[in-house]
C-alpha cells in the first residue's frame, strides 16, 4: 500500500499536470493554450468554430498564396514579404471567403516553444491583414509548430523553409 504521503504528493503532481495542459488563454497572453476547450491562437471556442473548416481538408485551398516567411526565432513580418500580404488583404477586400493562417516553426525549440511561435507568426500575419483592410471576422488562426514541415531536412535551407505562415482560402 502507498503510504498517505506520497499518495498526497502524487494527488498533487497528477492534479498540477492536468491543470498545466487544460489550454486556457487570457486575454492578451502571449502563452500556449493547446487545451482541448480552444483554438491555440484566438481562443475562440471549439464548439463555436465552424469544424467543417480544416485546414487540411479538402475544401481548403492551401496552393493559392504564397508563404509568409520568418527570420530565425522571429515573428516579425519582414519588408520582402510585405508584397504577399498585401495581395491576400485586396483578395479578401473583394471576396467573400475565410482565410485560415497556420503558422509554423523549424524543429528545433520545445514542442510548447514552438506551438507559441507558430501562433504568434499566425496573430502577426492576421494583424498585417486586418491592417490592410481586410475583414478581421472572416480570418482565422491556427498553429502547428513544428509540425507538418516544408522541408523534412535538417539544416539552414530547410529550417528557413520551414519558419513560415501557410494561407488557406476557404472554398
Amino acid at each position: 500500500m502507498i503510504p498517505t504521503r506520497l499518495f498526497l504528493i502524487l494527488t498533487l503532481v497528477f492534479t498540477l499536470a492536468g491543470c498545466a495542459n487544460r489550454g486556457g488563454r487570457g486575454s492578451g497572453s502571449s502563452g500556449s493554450g493547446y487545451g482541448a476547450e480552444s483554438d491555440s491562437v484566438t481562443g475562440i471556442p471549439l464548439a463555436d468554430r465552424d469544424e467543417s473548416v480544416s485546414f487540411l481538408g479538402s475544401n481548403v485551398d492551401r496552393r493559392r498564396f504564397a508563404p509568409i516567411y520568418f527570420a530565425f526565432d522571429g515573428a516579425g513580418v519582414g519588408g520582402g514579404e510585405r508584397g504577399k500580404v498585401e495581395e491576400v488583404a485586396a483578395f479578401l477586400r473583394s471576396a467573400r471567403n475565410t482565410i485560415i493562417i497556420a503558422g509554423f516553426t523549424d524543429e528545433r525549440g520545445t514542442p510548447e516553444y514552438n506551438r507559441g511561435l507558430g501562433e504568434r507568426r499566425a496573430q502577426t500575419v492576421r494583424e498585417a491583414l486586418v491592417q490592410a483592410g481586410a475583414d478581421a471576422a472572416r480570418i482565422q488562426t491556427v498553429s502547428f509548430g513544428a509540425e507538418m514541415p516544408a522541408d523534412a531536412g535538417s539544416g539552414e535551407g530547410a529550417w528557413a523553409k520551414n519558419r513560415r505562415a501557410e494561407f488557406g482560402v476557404v472554398r
